[in-house]
């Protein structure tokens, strides 16, 4: 892999690790997104991120579960391939809008649990307020991203 390439990787990796992401998930989901391809071999993502085979597991174990990688059989082989979506970042948006729903109805509990008129149930209704926006606005903005493209 070329050095530049390399470079990108670990600078972008750790902007995603900054974002919350494990380092190592973050730095497969990286090498994929810098591939021609947008899909690699667990041997293929360990080879060019000079790691173990178990290091790439446990990190495409979490990129599957959180729906940013999707795990594919290669035809005729015992072997997975890991590749994007077509759009990953707009389907891992669109996938946190259920998130983003749960998250404003605790908020809200969570304002009737503590009552509404104390600064912990403004705090709380403040976030739910906030989560509910999102919830309104979300579906607009990803309709405007796909007819950008």
């Amino acid at each position: 892999m070329p050095d530049e390439v390399a470079r990108f990787i670990e600078r972008f990796a750790g902007v995603l690790v900054e974002g919350g992401m494990p380092r190592m998930p973050a730095r497969v989901f990286t090498a994929l997104l810098a591939s021609d391809g947008g899909r690699l071999t667990a041997a293929e993502l360990a080879d060019k991120l000079q790691v173990s085979p178990a290091a790439v597991s446990g990190a495409v174990r979490y990129l599957v579960q959180t729906q940013l990688v999707e795990r594919e059989r290669e035809p005729g082989s015992r072997r997975d391939v890991y590749r994007l979506g077509d759009d990953p970042w707009y389907e891992a948006i669109y996938r946190r809008e259920a998130l983003i729903t749960r998250w404003e109805r605790a908020l809200s509990d969570g304002v009737a649990a503590v009552g509404e008129d104390t600064p912990a149930g403004h705090r709380l209704q403040d976030s739910a307020s906030f989560f509910a926006f999102l919830g309104d606005e979300l579906p607009g903005l990803l309709a405007r991203w796909r007819e950008r493209e």
